[in-house]
C-alpha cells in the first residue's frame, strides 16, 4: 500500500513528536519550541531530504545553579531521517543577542512541531527588537 503525501507527513510528524517526548524524558528537560529548519521548511525538499528538527529547551532551576559548565546542546540522528539539534535557552538567548541567522530562521520557520506559544511569541518580539537595533547600528556606521 502506497501512502499519500498527507498521510506520510502526518506519520512523520507523529514520529517527530514522539522523539521530542523521548528526549524530554531522557534528558530531564522541557522543550519550549521545536521547528523544521531545513529544505522542508522552506519548500525545496527533495525526495531524499531528511527532517531538520531544531528546538530550544530548558532544564530545571538546579541545572543552572551548577558552578561547572555543562553541555548546552542536544543532537540526534535516527535511521528514519530525523536530524535533530537543540540549544539550551541560555545559549539560544546569547545567540539571539548576536542576531544569529540560524536562530532567526528557527524562530520564523513555517513548520512548528510544537511550542509554548507565549514563549515563542515573546522571543520573536525580542528578536525583532534585536534585529532593529542591529540594523540601526549598521545604518549609523555606513
Amino acid at each position: 500500500m502506497h501512502l499519500g503525501k498527507k498521510e506520510e507527513i502526518e506519520i512523520m510528524r507523529k514520529e517527530i513528536l514522539n522523539k521530542l517526548k523521548q528526549i524530554e524524558q531522557d534528558k530531564s528537560i522541557e522543550i519550549l519550541f521545536a521547528v523544521e529548519s531545513g529544505s522542508r521548511a522552506w519548500g525545496f525538499a527533495s525526495p531524499d531530504s531528511d527532517y531538520d528538527i531544531r528546538f530550544v529547551y530548558k532544564h530545571s532551576k538546579d541545572w543552572y545553579l551548577n558552578l561547572w559548565e555543562q553541555t548546552d546542546t542536544i543532537q540526534f540522528i535516527t535511521e528514519d531521517d530525523l536530524d535533530g539539534s537543540g540549544w539550551d535557552i541560555r545559549k539560544a538567548l546569547r545567540l539571539l543577542a548576536k542576531s544569529n541567522a540560524s536562530f532567526t530562521g528557527w524562530l520564523f520557520s513555517p513548520i512548528v512541531y510544537r511550542a509554548d506559544s507565549d514563549f515563542l511569541n515573546e522571543i520573536k518580539k525580542l528578536q525583532m527588537q534585536t534585529l532593529t537595533l542591529f540594523l540601526d547600528f549598521i545604518i549609523f556606521i555606513v
